[in-house]
């Protein structure tokens, strides 16, 4: 049975990998997921200079989801290299590095730094409901997707894939301008823009007033969206938005995507990434499908 795929170029040996932030960098999980048996691992956002993230709280749950507000906290590119990147690089598994930033100085500033680096594949965040300045403004506007994906192209050494918001009013127009920048892959979709309101404070569950939608109330719009993409460019799609099992990640393939992320689950089962390739493997062989690029996109 073949679960290998192909990213422009970079040939992870299944299709599934965790959403950036869910996940630290891999080390956090170590005790519950064995990460050789993941096609890559995709480290948290990463930006030029540690950021300290918005104020708490930044979490609430919802019916079937969260909402998050973290605000992309991290460590900063040096510490990825010092630390994360070496942890990553003992199991056979590929890297995928998530690159946020609130200037398209930021950005390219991380992805030249990591260029002479052992990373298979970088992810450009350009989605984040949750930081004020940069990243929406990005993620929504077809010329700015088009002109960053440009710029991050011109300094990077390792295939480029573009996050796309689903906060906007047709995803494909999107999709088309990171194509034309220059994209290799698109992963999609971030959360949603949503809110929540503590009846009993009458105030704002979130510091932040607003905060990210994830979970499987978003999968049904995810499927949507990545179908839509898959049918509107000719790159491959890594698809995510509420998968917490092999069947959930079927339908992102049968919608078109090449890979899947699996997000939220990891909070609650910290066993999924696993769970989920296991999952897709069963579905094959209860389908008596032998290669799994039989089913990519094959829903028209």
């Amino acid at each position: 049975m073949n679960t290998k795929v192909n990213l422009a170029g970079v040939e992870l040996k299944n299709p599934v990998m965790e959403g950036s932030g869910t996940f630290g960098s891999g080390a956090e999980y170590r005790e519950f997921v064995d990460l050789n048996k993941l096609g890559a691992v995709v480290t948290k956002g990463v930006a030029n200079v540690p950021w300290p993230g918005n104020p708490t709280p930044r979490i609430a749950e919802t019916a079937s989801g969260m909402l998050n507000a973290i605000g992309l906290q991290n460590p900063g590119i040096d510490v990825l290299i010092r630390r994360d990147i070496p942890f990553l690089k003992q199991f056979d598994t590929k890297i995928v590095v998530n690159v946020c930033g609130k200037t398209t100085e930021d950005y390219l500033e991380v992805v030249e730094r990591l260029s002479d680096e052992p990373v298979d594949l970088l992810e450009i965040n350009i989605s984040c409901p949750n930081v004020k300045e940069g990243g929406i403004a990005f993620g929504q506007n077809p010329k700015a997707v088009e002109a960053i994906t440009k710029a991050v192209k011109k300094v990077a050494k390792q295939p480029v894939i573009m996050k796309l918001s689903p906060n906007v009013t047709d995803i494909t127009e999107m999709a088309k301008a990171a194509e034309a920048g220059g994209a290799d892959v698109l992963s999609l979709i971030n959360t949603l823009t949503g809110m929540k309101i503590d009846i009993y404070k009458q105030d704002f569950a979130l510091a932040n007033k607003t905060g990210g939608l994830s979970g499987p109330a978003i999968k049904p719009i995810a499927v949507r969206m990545v179908y839509q993409v898959a049918n509107a460019v000719n790159i491959p799609i890594i698809g995510m938005g509420g998968i917490q099992t092999g069947e959930d990640a079927m339908e992102f393939i049968l919608a078109g995507a090449t890979a899947v992320a699996v997000g939220t689950a990891n909070f609650n089962n910290p066993f999924a990434t696993e769970q989920v390739a296991a999952g897709i493997e069963s579905y094959m062989r209860r389908m008596g499908v032998d290669d799994i690029r039989d089913l990519i996109g094959k829903v028209k």
